[in-house]
């Protein structure tokens, strides 16, 4: 079985560092393998990723030193195991709101008797035959905290034995508070929001993560208290290469006006 780096260095106070795929590309989920992050997170729920790219795409990172996690599309136990079933090693489910929301996310991830995940799996017997007996302890399950209502429910919800941490979506968090996404970061109420969430983490001994928009933003929250931290995607590190690449070239003018020419 292989084992869970990242979680591991989680488990050990240590920061977890990855990068978010959204594209649907295999090749690129290959050529960030090992690129010397701890983990690439495939988004099957905001990114372009259909059932045979998503197979791909865990085989394309099959041979990488990053560990192969997901975020699902919805909290469904179906989705969830097909994507346990085809390899993932972290799965992290969107817009859990409360401890029976949580409830059904540990249920889904764990093998009996500490779940009531169906005992079969496809593409993961690549791991071995020692699969079964260890996957509950290498996998890393993270439920995202993304509302208000999560946010005062962070406590039951990160109580469930099962779930190991959970990921805040900053951009929904700040929607639900009536706050535009893009100013979150000059109202006082988002910050208090996380930092709640961040003394739930630690009341209940759970691993605190959050969606970073940058290494830089990483960086920060990992001063923060955060563990399991996004620093970006592979569409946000193309856009920022090529428009890096437009200001060498002094094209911005050219780039404001577009393709209507």
């Amino acid at each position: 079985m292989r084992a869970n780096a990242a979680k591991q260095k989680m488990l050990q106070g240590k920061p977890a560092f990855g990068y978010s795929l959204q594209l649907g590309s295999p090749l690129v989920a290959e050529a960030l393998s090992s690129c010397g992050v701890d983990f690439i997170l495939i988004d099957t729920q905001h990114g372009s990723f259909s059932p045979e790219s998503t197979l791909l795409t865990l085989m394309a990172l099959a041979h990488g030193t990053a560990v192969p996690m997901a975020r699902v599309a919805r909290n469904d136990y179906t989705l969830i195991g097909r994507l346990l079933d085809e390899g993932a090693l972290g799965i992290v489910v969107p817009l859990v709101n409360t401890r029976e929301e949580a409830q059904a996310v540990a249920d889904a991830c764990l093998l009996p008797p500490r779940g009531r995940r169906s005992y079969g799996w496809g593409r993961a017997r690549v791991y071995g035959s020692d699969y079964p007996d260890r996957i509950n302890d290498e996998l890393f399950v993270a439920v995202q905290l993304e509302t208000i209502q999560a946010v005062e429910n962070a406590e039951a919800i990160l109580s469930v034995p099962g779930i190991d941490g959970c990921w805040i979506g900053p951009a929904d968090l700040a929607l639900s508070l009536g706050i535009d996404p893009r100013r979150a970061a000059e109202d006082d109420r988002h910050a208090r929001a996380i930092e709640r969430v961040v003394e739930a983490c630690r009341n209940t001994g759970k691993i605190a993560g959050f969606a970073s928009y940058s290494p830089e933003d990483a960086l920060r929250r990992a001063e923060q208290g955060f563990l399991f931290l996004t620093a970006g995607s592979d569409i946000g590190f193309m856009l920022g290469g090529a428009t890096a690449g437009v200001r060498t070239l002094g094209l911005e003018a050219q780039a404001a006006r577009g393709y209507g020419e």
